[in-house]
Parts: C-alpha cells; structure tokens; sequence
C-alpha cells in the first residue's frame, strides 16, 4: 500500500487533538497528518507521522488544504474536516479502490464528541440540488442528502455519487495538483468546495464514488467552532459557484452539468424540464 498525506485544515477548532489522534489509531498503513492550524494554536499528539503547519493569521479553509497538500509526500490526500472520527483501516480500504481520476469519500455517520462514537444513520448518497429551488432564497449548488437513492442501492458497496458534503475526501494526489487543488478564484476561501471538487471530477470524464466498505463520523452541532464567513463572502462565493458550473464557464470540461443531471436523473428537486430549467438559469445569470 502507498503512503497516505491527511490534510486536516483547523480554525478554532476544540476536537482537533482527538482528530489527529483518531486518524493515527486506526490507520493501518502508512500515513502523516498534516494539521493545518489556522490562525490559532492547539496541542497536538507527540507522534514523529504528525506535521504541524501554521498561519499566524487565519488564511482560510482553501488556501491551508492548498498549502498542506504542496508539502504532503504521499501518493495519497485525504482531506478531513477537524471534528471526525474514522473505522480502522480506512486509509487502505479507500485507496485499495480510488481509480487515477477518482475522488473517493467514505460512508458518513454523525458524531457524538462526547462518548466520540459514530452515531445515526450513515449517509450514503447525495446529489446535487438545483440552485433555484428556493425562490426566497439566495441560489445556491449544494450536496444534500439523497436518501432514497441510498435505501435503494445500499447492497451497491462502491457506487457512484453525485456530489457530497464535503468533510472527508480522498484522491491521487497528482489528480489534485492537476487542477490546481482547489482555487480560491471565485469562491473565496472556503464556498463551495466539493461542489468544485465532484464537478470538475464528473465534467473532466473522472468519477465520483462512495466507499460504504468503510466510514467516518462527522460532528455538526458545533457554535462558535470552525470556519466563519461573512455573509458577504457566502453569497459571493455561493453566487459564483452557481453562475460558474449552470453556465458551463469550465473550459477544461468534456460534459456540461446536464450531462450530470441526466446522468443521476431523475433528481430532487430538478424539473423534469431541464431545457426549461437551463433557460431560466441563463436568464436570471
């Protein structure tokens, strides 16, 4: 098995210590963690695999993953949000299966902090919500969770995904560095990463796939933890993200994002209408 880079990005954050330590305990293979301390301190596990990095002002979410992964040595980056916990062996079990072009995420539970258990239901599908949903609200792409196409395909244990949530992903680190790893260009440092992420994989002709052979939790009832935008910098980032993938603006692509859609059709939230829906999307962008 090659060597796995973690790239775990942190700002404010109380459970970074305990993520470090859980992703040390149970790998299986070869990996460092680079704990990317944003603009803050925190003690970390003494362990020769542990790479501390740091800002001495907060640069935000892309610019520390971005820094991280130029000094990571592995063949592999993991990203990890800095409140997670992880099944053994999960470095090995997903690059055992993660294709030269693939992006890789893992099945998700949520996270009890205090008994640090992975607790609920796991949430193994999502797709990409259509930005116009809402009319009240401020448009915006984002993965959400797609529960009736993982009740309907839970036997699949390496199935393809449309989008994600974005707190675990896994790929080559070549496939990373190909696209710059993830720009700030648009969407500042923090919008909109994985939708980034999974489009461009889609789009370019890679593929997006969750793992269920193995998992990860995830807390999310966090206040006054973690990274926070202005509301300026949440709708800038998420009005960019939108305008960039329904207008196709993505030179690099072999796939518009219709291809997408049709591809996972029918999807929430979609009109079935999709000339209707574009035509409306290039009217009000």
């Amino acid at each position: 098995m090659a060597k796995v880079s973690v790239l775990v990005p942190a700002r404010n954050e109380i459970h970074l210590g305990r993520t470090v330590q859980d992703l040390l305990d149970h790998a299986t293979g070869d990996i460092e963690v680079l704990a990317i301390l944003d603009g803050y301190d925190h003690p970390l596990p003494n362990d020769p695999r542990v790479i501390p990095l740091r800002n001495l002002r907060p640069e935000g979410m892309r610019p520390s993953v971005n820094m991280a992964a130029q000094v990571a040595t592995g063949e592999f980056l993991m990203k990890c949000d800095a409140h997670c916990s992880f099944a053994e062996g999960y470095d090995e079990v997903l690059q055992a299966e993660c294709d030269v072009d693939w992006v890789v995420v893992p099945r998700r539970y949520s996270l009890d902090p205090v008994r640090w258990a992975m607790v609920d239901a796991p949430r193994d599908a999502h797709y990409l919500g259509y930005p116009f949903h809402h009319p009240d609200k401020p448009p915006g792409l984002h993965g959400l969770t797609w529960k009736a196409r993982a009740d309907e395909r839970q036997h699949v244990l390496l199935d393809d995904e449309m989008s994600s949530q974005g707190s675990c992903w896994f790929m080559h680190k070549a496939y990373f560095d190909k696209f710059g790893g993830v720009p700030l260009e648009g969407y500042g440092p923090f919008s909109s990463e994985f939708q980034q992420i999974g489009n461009r994989t889609w789009l370019s002709g890679g593929r997006v796939v969750i793992n269920k052979k193995t998992s990860m939790a995830h807390w999310y009832k966090r206040t006054g933890q973690g990274y926070v935008l202005s509301p300026r910098q949440t709708r800038e980032g998420r009005a960019y993200c939108v305008r960039h993938w329904m207008l196709d603006e993505w030179a690099d692509r072999v796939h518009d994002l219709r291809w997408l859609i049709e591809k996972f059709s029918p999807v929430p939230e979609w009109p079935a209408d999709l000339d209707e829906a574009f035509r409306q999307a290039r009217e009000r962008l």
